[in-house]
């Protein structure tokens, strides 16, 4: 992600456990609003480590190859503390996509998000990533919104968001069916790292810091006219996501047979 950024996506739930409770309850969740506001927060500091770390690479380069290493580098390490940081509060999902995939995985009574905490995370993460991109602007000495003029319309652009996309989800939620969430803030950032470099489009994979990253004209902008474009293209690559983690992760019939029985 330069691009994307979920994720952290992002990471779907990382769940607080209480040492001395019983090992069936359910962990305490944190109130709606402190979760909302880490995830503005966190999506802020995604977008501005993203686009900050554009604009220094331009600064002290002309070499695209280091200013996307540069920038690629800054993503992994910063989408990694974010997530292992606010992961416990709020699921760490920085990312519309992530969150709306664990509301519709949870809708019949799982424990993720509820469709009100959507309402919630979701306009948090749009209001974090368009500030984040403002705060980074600012710190550079750059108009505060300039819109961007980098037309990412491109046909393999819009392919790559959809790889891009759907590996995420894949990620986060075949870790969520394997036990395996403690990993998610080295896997969820290492494989961003990885799709900067093998998706066309240095992998968005992120709604919010699409729209967010449209107000700056640096190196990680996107143009306006490009935003609708690869956002359908997320929605879609979520879905193959969902589909590809029913596929390889589906529940083995006899053992739940023998539960039922």
């Amino acid at each position: 992600m330069t691009r994307t950024e979920a994720s952290a996506a992002v990471a779907s739930a990382i769940p607080v456990v209480d040492s001395e409770a019983p090992a069936d309850a359910a962990p305490p969740r944190r109130p709606l609003l402190a979760r909302a506001a880490a995830e503005l927060v966190g999506t802020a500091a995604l977008v501005a480590v993203v686009v900050g770390s554009g604009i220094q690479a331009t600064d002290l380069s002309r070499d695209v190859g280091v200013q996307l290493l540069a920038n690629s580098l800054a993503t992994v390490f910063g989408l990694g503390v974010l997530i292992l940081l606010l992961g416990p509060v709020s699921g760490a999902h920085f990312n519309p996509v992530v969150t709306l995939a664990e509301w519709w995985t949870g809708r019949r009574g799982g424990s993720g998000v509820t469709l009100r905490d959507a309402a919630v995370y979701i306009p948090a993460q749009i209001v974090g990533a368009i500030a984040g991109a403002i705060l980074a602007d600012a710190m550079f000495g750059e108009p505060l919104v300039e819109w961007s003029t980098h037309d990412r319309s491109a046909g393999q652009l819009l392919l790559g968001e959809v790889v891009a996309t759907a590996g995420l989800i894949l990620l986060i939620f075949g870790l969520a069916r394997t036990d395996g969430l403690r990993f998610a803030p080295v896997a969820v950032a290492s494989y961003i790292g990885a799709a900067y470099w093998f998706t066309s489009s240095t992998s968005f994979a992120n709604p919010a810091v699409t729209i967010g990253r449209a107000f700056t004209d640096t190196f990680a902008g996107i143009a306006p006219g490009s935003v609708a474009g690869f956002i359908g293209m997320q929605i879609v690559g979520a879905v193959v996501g969902l589909a590809l983690v029913a596929l390889i992760f589906m529940p083995d019939r006899t053992a739940s047979e023998r539960s039922a029985g």
